[in-house]
């Protein structure tokens, strides 16, 4: 008896309420988040192939550029495609697996992006603070297994506390508030409390953040030190270009993901939460190929390439 009860679900499928509103204000937001999607493709996308055709940009800090950008594409997938289709959705409603499948790829794409961040933190560290080191210690077969590792922790940290609350009974009303599925929707529909199940997603959630956080600043603010202590202001100039694009990504996704997930959440208004979500799951996504590319001699040369190659075929 008690197993049925854990693993039998009433609720086949869940009603995203998404955003207020009357039909015209969902036409404008639908139209709003087409174009954004759009941009944030071509904008990530121009930084990929500018990375690749490009042969100035064959280093490591636009390896992992190039690497950060696909992920800013399947990071905005994960979330845009969906929510575009349900503003015209009559129904509003996602299967009970695909709210689950969106949930996991989610949180696994935004650990990555935790973890890709860090990375690009360390190499701007090494390039700056140690830069006669810098060549033989950020090689190319580096670069490929710190990728390959940003990739495997994200998705592998997240699929037995994924499965543990798809396993929960949700028997009752089946509507969130949300315009994807989330954590703290997802408990507050199940009939069945699971507090460890909870701690422990909360935990490794937390975790993920601060020590990617702390690192992330360490290693900006030796950095920083090290700039401080160049003669020229044309070096400096450079250093605080390359940083500050950097900082300001952090600064911009850290800021609104630690309000969510780190700060108890009962206390904000579910507009704010979904505000705030689409700040770093969507506006992010937009903002990092303007952020990186235009505060960037050499990007800016491999793009007008791009262009100017377009324009001749």
């Amino acid at each position: 008896m008690n197993r049925s009860a854990t693993h039998i679900h009433t609720v086949t499928e869940f009603v995203l309420l998404g955003f207020p509103g009357c039909w015209e204000i969902q036409i404008f937001l639908f139209s709003l988040f087409l174009v954004v999607y759009v941009l944030t493709l071509l904008g990530n996308g121009t930084i990929i192939c500018a990375v690749r055709w490009d042969p100035r940009l064959h280093t490591p800090m636009y390896f992992l550029l190039g690497n950060f950008a696909f992920l800013e594409i399947w990071y905005a997938s994960s979330t845009v495609p969906n929510m575009l289709a349900n503003i015209l959705s009559k129904t509003k409603a996602i299967s009970f697996s695909g709210c689950f499948l969106q949930f996991y790829f989610f949180f696994s794409l935004g650990t990555t992006e935790c973890l890709f961040l860090a990375i690009m933190a360390y190499d701007r560290y090494l390039a700056i603070c140690h830069p006669l080191h810098y060549p033989t210690i950020m090689t190319g077969k580096l670069c490929r297994i710190l990728v390959s590792l940003c990739w495997l922790i994200g998705f592998l940290g997240y699929p037995i506390p994924i499965f543990f609350i798809s396993q929960l009974a949700f028997c009752g009303p089946n509507i969130i508030d949300h315009f994807l599925c989330d954590m703290g929707p997802l408990m507050a529909l199940s009939c069945t409390p699971a507090p460890i199940t909870e701690f422990i997603f909360y935990t490794q959630s937390s975790l993920v953040l601060f020590f990617t956080i702390m690192y992330i600043l360490r290693s900006y603010i030796l950095l920083l030190r090290t700039v401080f202590q160049v003669p020229s202001a044309a070096g400096q100039r450079k250093a605080f270009s390359t940083c500050g694009s950097h900082l300001a990504v952090v600064s911009l996704f850290y800021g609104t993901v630690m309000v969510m997930y780190v700060s108890p959440t009962y206390g904000i208004p579910t507009l704010m939460q979904k505000i705030l979500t689409l700040v770093y799951s969507i506006m992010t996504p937009l903002f990092n190929p303007l952020i990186y590319s235009l505060r960037n001699k050499d990007m800016k040369l491999a793009l007008r390439n791009i262009l100017f190659r377009m324009r001749i075929s």
